[in-house]
C-alpha cells in the first residue's frame, strides 16, 4: 500500500515539455490513486526565479523529485518505494 502523496507540475503556458509531463504525471497518478495538481509559475515571480530555467518541475509532497522530463518508471518508484 502507498503512502499518501501528491505530486505537483510547474508549468508554464507553451511549454511543450510540460505537455508531455503532464500526460505522464496523469497517468501514474491515477493508476495510484494520487493527487496531482500544476502551477504555473509565471504566476509568482518567485517560482519564475527558482524554476525558470528546469520547467517542467515535478514536486513529490512539495520537494523537487524531477525536472525537464518525467520518467514514469521513476516516478511511480518514487511514490511507492
Amino acid at each position: 500500500m502507498t503512502q499518501e502523496h501528491s505530486i505537483t507540475l510547474l508549468s508554464r503556458p507553451g511549454c511543450h515539455l510540460c505537455d508531455e509531463a503532464r500526460s505522464v504525471i496523469a497517468a501514474v497518478a491515477a493508476d495510484l490513486g494520487v493527487p496531482w495538481s500544476e502551477r504555473d509559475i509565471t504566476a509568482s515571480a518567485q517560482d519564475l526565479r527558482d524554476y525558470g530555467d528546469m520547467i517542467p518541475v515535478t514536486l513529490i509532497d512539495g520537494v523537487q523529485h524531477d525536472f525537464w522530463r518525467v520518467d514514469a518508471d521513476r516516478l511511480r518508484h518514487a511514490l511507492t518505494g
